[in-house]
């Protein structure tokens, strides 16, 4: 009966997440999968991340926000994107980039497009409702109510004034 009531639960909060976070998407070199619903009444932070680019560095200070913040209620969200031809082609070295060279512990999907008419269905939203990344590690802030998205482009660097200071506004 516990097992009943704890699918019961699961399926309730998901039918309750009704925006653009009720999808679910493959966690980075992982056969999991995580549902944003997951994330709900929680401000995100989205980033398209590369694997070879200027700004792969960025990853130590996503990761020390992601650290600072968690507790506050901020969500990390990593999204690998070869769009700019700057990510791994096997998915394993994209894992070991993030896991085992920056030590990434927030979550990291597999590979995605989030730019385009390929774009996955959160870019897709993004985009919508700001503009396309122009490059690798745009941060994207969203509200834990959805209806505000901030956008920080890749030469914001993650522990900059102004985006430690939008995200402590949204906590």
């Amino acid at each position: 009966m516990i097992f009943f009531s704890s699918l019961f639960s699961i399926t309730v909060q998901a039918e309750t997440c009704d925006d653009f976070t009720n999808v679910s998407m493959r966690k980075l070199h992982s056969e999991e999968s995580v549902n944003f619903c997951e994330f709900k009444d929680k401000p995100l932070l989205i980033v398209n991340t590369a694997s070879n680019c200027g700004f792969t560095d960025q990853f130590k200070d996503l990761e020390a926000l992601h650290k600072k913040y968690k507790d506050q209620g901020l969500v990390v969200i990593g999204f690998p994107s070869d769009d700019f031809f700057q990510e791994e082609n096997d998915e394993a070295d994209t894992a070991e980039v993030c896991f085992v060279n920056y030590g990434v512990t927030f979550t990291m999907l597999a590979t995605t497009a989030v730019r385009g008419d390929d774009a996955n269905p959160i870019f897709k939203h993004l985009n919508a409702q700001t503009s396309s990344p122009n490059w690798n590690f745009y941060k994207y802030l969203v509200s834990a109510d959805r209806k505000t998205v901030q956008r920080f482009n890749s030469r914001t660097k993650p522990l900059s004034a102004n985006l430690t200071q939008a995200i402590e506004n949204s906590l």
